[in-house]
């Protein structure tokens, strides 16, 4: 699911680049919303796939956007299905226009599509919806190892959010920070270009505001004044760099937003710079960030692929230490529930349930068993990061650090002896932005 409308049916979804029966699929981006699908289908009756082709011919400016989309659009395929970039850009085509529907999907999806940002100026999704007065913002975890967005609508008189937009793209922004102190330029450039998508696509949804927090890797960084002048540019508004203890009252507020369980809660984000240990109950009690993540202990400890035995113990020692630390300033052993948060946990729990495709509603508030984080820990560890790289629900760019990752996840379970844990979907990303709305 790339994009939903108002009422929150479906808007945009992404698709293979092959169909079932291995043949080309020429539409990675589907407008799926009736209404939108109607009232683009008007645009098209009137002629106007005929007419911006031709302006494609005489508007050099138009023009060449629109070849960079169809560019764009192939590069994604290739990405997505070896070979399929030769396949054609947006609907199929190489060059000119061939479905508004198309072009108008790949633009709400982010896309640098002048097409499709001729549509939108046209079909209005908030008339299109006939929706009540509602606030659109949209926040973004600028991650240690991960980009993130969630664009939202908070309707007036409604204290809950409803989702507009969620994605994550690995940008390893931290790659080398732990190190040299510094964001990598490539690394910087990298999640430049992933923020300057998520702008489009939030203010292609009619977002009021986009807003960019960042964490552990940024925090530390001698050069984040860099990343700091793109954002600026791209969204506006100055990046919000998060101190620690903000991060983990932001995740403990996502994470347990109407959660019917036991309290208190212990809630732990495991990101790839910093974990966060935050115990509550409606409200944090008391917080702990430790440097201590995916990507931190992989570059401080592992060399071999798979990992050798005894960075493997390295790596545990490592969260063994840390976990000692949070026990003596915060009462972990009073914690009734334990919610994991972020990718790491996501993905764990993905492949404990065995799921051949990612799905957030099977993972969100579900139980990952002691037993089956072990078991999966154990599975990661063994194999090398190409086999990982693999597995269907790993997402391209955690491959090399779940290792890492996981070894936090069982280490927790282990010393404070739960037997189980919810993972959660909702965490930073939705404190932040239920901040933005002042919810």
């Amino acid at each position: 699911m790339v994009a939903r409308c108002g009422p929150g049916h479906p808007l945009v979804i992404r698709n293979r680049p092959i169909d079932p029966g291995g043949r080309p699929f020429p539409t990675l981006y589907w407008l799926t919303c009736p209404e939108a699908v109607r009232a683009v289908s008007r645009l098209e009756s009137d002629g106007w796939v005929r007419r911006l082709a031709e302006l494609a011919q005489v508007d050099p400016d138009f023009g060449t956007r629109l070849r960079r989309a169809h560019q764009a659009y192939a590069r994604e395929r290739g990405r997505l299905h070896a070979g399929a970039q030769a396949w054609g850009g947006v609907g199929g085509t190489r060059q000119g226009l061939k479905c508004l529907h198309a072009h108008f999907a790949y633009y709400l999806a982010g896309g640098d599509d002048p097409a499709g940002e001729w549509v939108a100026e046209r079909v209005d999704l908030l008339r299109l919806h006939y929706e009540r007065p509602a606030r659109r913002v949209a926040a973004v975890d600028v991650g240690t190892n991960s980009v993130r967005l969630l664009v939202a609508r908070f309707p007036h008189g409604e204290a809950e959010l409803r989702e507009l937009a969620r994605d994550m793209v690995i940008t390893r922004l931290g790659q080398g920070v732990d190190r040299t102190g510094r964001l990598d330029e490539e690394a910087l450039a990298r999640t430049a270009a992933v923020l300057e998508r998520y702008a489009r696509r939030a203010r292609a949804l009619r977002a009021e505001r986009v807003h960019a927090a960042a964490t552990a890797a940024v925090r530390e960084a001698a050069n984040r004044d860099e990343l700091a002048a793109s954002v600026l540019r791209i969204t506006g508004e100055p990046l919000d760099v998060l101190s620690g203890e903000e991060e983990a009252a932001l995740a403990f507020q996502g994470a347990t937003r109407g959660l019917d369980r036991d309290p208190p809660f212990l809630v732990v984000d495991v990101g790839g710079g910093s974990t966060e240990f935050v115990l509550g109950d409606r409200e944090v009690r008391a917080a702990v960030s430790c440097p201590v993540g995916s990507v931190r202990l992989t570059e401080r400890f592992v060399r071999s692929d798979p990992p050798a035995s005894g960075e493997l113990a390295a790596v545990e020692d490592a969260v063994t230490s840390t976990l000692a630390e949070v026990e003596a300033a915060l009462p972990v052993r009073d914690a009734r529930t334990l919610v994991l948060v972020a990718g790491t946990a996501t993905t764990v729990q993905a492949i404990a349930l065995g799921l051949a495709e990612y799905d957030p509603e099977r993972i969100h508030r579900s139980v990952l068993r002691r037993e089956d984080a072990e078991r999966v820990f154990r599975l990661l560890a063994d194999m090398t990061t190409d086999e990982r790289r693999r597995i269907p629900v790993m997402p391209p760019g955690r491959e090399d650090v779940i290792v890492a990752g996981a070894a936090i996840v069982v280490g927790v379970m282990r010393r404070w002896g739960f037997a189980q844990a919810l993972v959660s979907e909702t965490d930073l990303l939705d404190g932040l932005a239920y901040r933005l709305a002042g919810q």
